[in-house]
């Protein structure tokens, strides 16, 4: 009894804890170079804890750290200022890690 109450507040934790991730639709990548040099830009930036490059599904998702927030402004002038066009901005809060692990899931 006493380990499902232990796991019950771990979840409870864990949710409690949602990041906050934004994510944009990008148009332009093609190629792996592409997505380096944006994730290599993003995450270069202060408050960011991850970055996540979906070439595939034209997506890029930045998590900020813990009690910080992305400047969304910057983050889409940093991948302009690459050479892609940025078409949809959003707040999400799944981690980069859960976007990555959905992307996955949903190409098997």
């Amino acid at each position: 009894m006493r380990t499902a109450i232990v796991l019950s507040v771990a979840v409870l934790s864990l949710s409690a804890q949602a990041a906050t991730t934004t994510k944009l639709t990008v148009n332009g990548m093609v190629c792996a170079f592409c997505a380096q040099g944006i994730e290599k830009k993003l995450t270069a930036m202060p408050q960011t804890q991850a970055v996540y490059v979906d070439l595939a599904e034209k997506i890029v998702a930045v998590e900020a750290r813990e009690g910080q927030s992305i400047d969304v402004d910057k983050v889409r002038a940093e991948v302009k200022d690459a050479g892609y066009d940025v078409i949809k901005v959003e707040t999400v809060s799944e981690s980069v890690e859960a976007l990555r692990a959905m992307a996955k899931a949903a190409r098997k």
